[in-house]
């Protein structure tokens, strides 16, 4: 902890900025009076006004449905009913006589090369399963746009597409990607369903489980779910009249649409701007380049005149992207004492009728090993196309799908010696001295306190306590069985340095003294209006209410990554807070050049020798603008966590009641407390909707059976359980702010938890357990009260 506060101090000093003025910083001394003090955990967890909470809550906000643009035309598209089939034909002559339809495009419109959907997260290797923005030859799943229709307005582009007439012939479809692997239906003519087959570490030799006292091992489901923002995907398309593109998305990484559709229309990017309006969620699902939005964008450019498209609830169920989709098996060998000899992953990931979002497995492979220091780690990871939309990033984006495949596993070991479960994960953390530590995977971690975050939740949810009163109901025979569940997750936050570990930021002077920061990120949620211009004034020693950033802007913004990953405060606040520093050190040598002393900066004013000056007095007085920009690299960092779940179950009905809910969560130094509990609140929420309530289910011919929120079951504020907060304190070593990610940790933490606690409630036949302490599969997600129903009536009747 004390590297990354001396760190950050060092950086005010030489700038003559007081520590206090820092974010996580204490008032201190200048350096030279001696090191930099311990920092109480609590001192930095202010508590900011957002700024743009007054907008939002009163409906100023500035989506993409509220921008006015005069003549504009509304897109809306003819989705296939059909999972899989040869495309007959798209008749579209009637839709294009209907009053008020300006334009009906089939991919017979489109010429001989059909556009390509570029891949999120390219992986090497993939452009023999291309997906093109329209089907020319077959379709690949239910909802996949065959036709797009310009109308007037929605109303009359929504006529159009009923007008439109498709004829399909079915073919077989395959929807578990298990079952699709070995199939003879194949959605790729000369290909099989297999796409991409990924190895992470070394394999085990057979020796390691045959010697090992104990080898355990369990299969898991994780089911389909929905990314769910409040705002469903939105474009809109201007065309200028001096030959501009103006593209306005609800999006989180403009720049990267701007690129590919620059790449796409074989345009100069720099006639391309691309803004990302008030976002109302985003959860990975808006960081695609998606076929309608190069459409849109075709449309626009071919009829010369604005158009938008606004995706219905309907559409995200069935054609948007989804999450997760996994069929998993994990078998674990430790010795005698539990201790970890060998962890090995296999997983089928689902990506859908296209491999566009593959990569996302790719990281649930990465992340194997998980918290715990075991010598030998290896996984093994297929991506399967399957008759279903297809999968993309969803908050956390393949380490929740690790986290939960270890974390029930690790339940399973501690239950085939007779452990508790926090005493298997304890003897297996990656001790503090062990960092950085090089995980077998190729992950290398940089600073954790596992062992401590357990701690901390076993105190807060009063786990003693509700031992014994597991056992006083075990005693009593009743019909409301509690359990307890435990998971331990490291989260890769950010980019490694061969993804791109930096972001872009600028810091300028403007006229009158106010200050300007620009930098890559993109907000979708994050408070980023109010944190980042505070950040930067912190680092300035001014008031917050004369700095302003921009963000979200491609003319504004010079270059940017966006924000994903949980990236926006460790390396976009990183990039701001180094841009304010170098502002300060270049206000410091002009001043000195002008006075021809040396200068000193404290709180907005430079000083050299008599002479004084604000930051906008210095900035009139010399010719150049005061200003500074640049590229600013920042490595991932590794957030951890241990979340307890304590579960009732009622056996006659099969409901799950939460009862506590502890989350400890590292996530490095808090520049704002109540932003990382917001964040944690959305994150928890999202994770007891996976493990209790959330599915999109697919019958055997590929047919979503949800189109709607009254089929899909989100945990609304009724379901929040009472929620406990600790937290622990391990600093970015890497950046002077000592951050770390936080915004995904309650879909790591949560599903494991509580699923672990409902088995610890149910017992045997929740757990499936089998021959040599195998876990058949037992109770899957979401842990319906149907679900736990039958495992407590298998209870009954002696199923083991």
């Amino acid at each position: 902890m004390e590297l990354s506060r001396r760190s950050v101090l060092r950086g005010a000093a030489a700038a003559g900025v007081a520590a206090a003025a820092l974010p996580g910083t204490a008032a201190a001394a200048p350096e030279s009076s001696g090191p930099p003090p311990t920092i109480p955990e609590a001192s930095y967890s202010r508590r900011l006004a957002r700024r743009e909470d007054a907008r939002l809550i009163t409906g100023a906000g500035r989506y993409v449905g509220d921008i006015t643009v005069p003549g504009c035309l509304d897109a809306a598209f003819v989705r296939s009913t059909v999972a899989h089939g040869r495309l007959v034909r798209v008749d579209t002559s009637a839709a294009k006589k209907v009053d008020g339809v300006v334009a009906v495009w089939s991919a017979a419109d489109l010429g001989a090369e059909l556009p390509i959907v570029p891949e999120y997260g390219h992986l090497p290797g993939s452009a023999d399963r291309p997906c093109t923005v329209l089907p020319a030859d077959r379709v690949r799943y239910v909802g996949q746009a065959v036709a797009v229709v310009v109308g007037t307005d929605r109303y009359v582009a929504e006529d159009g597409v009923d007008a439109v007439r498709v004829e399909i012939n079915s073919l077989p479809a395959v929807v578990d990607p298990a079952e699709a692997a070995t199939s003879s239906t194949w959605l790729f003519d000369g290909l099989n369903n297999v796409s991409r087959e990924l190895e992470f570490g070394q394999p085990i030799p057979d020796e390691v489980w045959q010697n090992a006292h104990v080898v355990v091992e369990g299969a898991y489901s994780q089911q389909r779910v929905v990314p769910t923002p409040m705002e469903p995907r939105a474009i809109l398309a201007v065309p200028e009249p001096d030959g501009r593109l103006n593209v306005w998305v609800s999006h989180q990484a403009p720049h990267r649409l701007k690129g590919n559709l620059a790449s796409d229309l074989k345009m100069d990017p720099a006639r391309i701007r691309v803004r990302a309006a008030d976002t109302g969620g985003a959860f990975g699902t808006k960081s695609p380049t998606y076929p309608e939005y190069l459409l849109v964008v075709r449309l626009a450019l071919a009829l010369g005149r604005p158009v938008r498209w606004l995706e219905d609830r309907a559409e995200t169920m069935i054609g948007g992207t989804h999450g997760r989709a996994q069929n998993q098996r994990t078998r674990i060998a430790a010795d005698k004492d539990g201790r970890m000899l060998a962890l090995a992953l296999e997983a089928d990931a689902g990506v859908g009728g296209f491999p566009l979002g593959e990569f996302v497995a790719v990281e649930t492979g990465l992340a194997a090993g998980s918290v715990y220091r075991t010598p030998r780690v290896h996984a093994k990871i297929r991506t399967i196309v399957t008759n279903t939309t297809t999968t993309a990033p969803y908050r956390g984006a393949g380490r929740p799908e690790q986290t939960y495949a270890v974390e029930r596993t690790m339940d399973l070991l501690a239950r085939r010696l007779g452990l508790d479960p926090a005493e298997v994960r304890r003897r297996n953390f990656i001790p503090p001295e062990a960092f950085p530590y090089d995980s077998p995977t190729g992950r290398r971690f940089d600073s954790g306190q596992y062992e401590l975050g357990l701690d901390k939740a076993l105190e807060l949810v009063d786990y003693r306590h509700w031992r014994a009163e597991q056992k006083r109901r075990r005693q009593s025979g009743s019909e409301w069985p509690i359990g307890i569940g435990l998971c331990s997750f490291v989260e890769r936050a950010g980019l490694e340095a061969r993804d791109g570990a930096r972001e872009w930021a600028s810091v300028e002077v403007a006229a009158g003294g106010d200050i300007i920061g620009r930098v890559g990120t993109c907000s979708t949620g994050q408070s980023h209006e109010t944190a980042f211009p505070d950040l930067v004034a912190k680092t300035l020693g001014m008031p917050a209410a004369r700095v302003r950033v921009i963000e979200g802007d491609t003319d504004e913004v010079v270059q940017g990554l966006g924000t994903f990953g949980a990236r926006s405060m460790q390396v976009g606040g990183s990039a701001l807070h180094r841009a304010a520093l170098d502002l300060i050190d270049e206000a410091k040598r002009r001043a000195a050049r002008l006075a021809g002393k040396k200068a000193t900066y404290a709180n907005g004013v430079v000083r050299a020798g008599r002479s004084r000056w604000t930051l906008g007095e210095l900035a009139a007085a010399t010719p150049e603008p005061l200003r500074i920009e640049g590229v600013y690299e920042t490595p991932a960092s590794f957030s951890s966590g241990t979340y307890v779940a304590v579960v009732e179950v009622d056996k006659e009905l099969g409901v799950v009641h939460v009862l506590r809910l502890v989350a400890v969560d590292d996530c490095g130094v808090r520049i704002d407390n109540k932003f990382v509990e917001d964040s944690l609140h959305g994150s928890i929420m999202q994770g007891i909707g996976q493990a209790l309530y959330e599915v999109m289910p697919y019958d055997d011919k590929g047919n979503p059976q949800v189109n709607s929120m009254l089929g899909y079951l989100l945990p609304t504020i009724g379901e929040l359980p009472p929620l406990v907060f600790g937290e622990v304190v391990t600093p970015n070593p890497n950046t002077a702010l000592g951050a770390k990610g936080a915004g995904e940790a309650g879909c790591l933490g949560v599903p494991p938890a509580i699923a672990n606690a409902v088995i610890d409630a149910l017992g045997p036949a929740a757990t499936g357990t089998g021959p040599e302490g195998t876990d058949i599969g037992g109770v899957q997600m979401p842990l319906t009260p149907e679900v736990c129903w039958r495992a407590t009536r298998q209870e009954k009747v002696g199923v083991k």
